[in-house]
């Protein structure tokens, strides 16, 4: 499923995740991956904003305004 393309306010700062891979668990649609240890923004257009990964990352390296998009 996608939602309106290049609308979505998620952002991540790959410097700041330590690849606990907590937004991978959390996302219900699969927007995240894992490469070389590190999280990364592989389905952007999948995101509904719902905040979970935001909320759920230890690092706070996830930024996203829920239901912006």
């Amino acid at each position: 499923m996608q939602y309106l393309q290049n609308v979505v306010s998620l952002k991540l700062n790959k410097e700041e995740c330590i690849g606990c891979k907590m937004c991978i668990n959390v996302c219900p649609h699969e927007v995240f991956t894992i490469e070389d240890k590190k999280a990364v923004i592989m389905r952007k257009d999948s995101c509904m904003e719902c905040g979970a990964c935001a909320q759920n990352c230890p690092s706070g390296a996830i930024e996203v305004k829920k239901a912006v998009g």
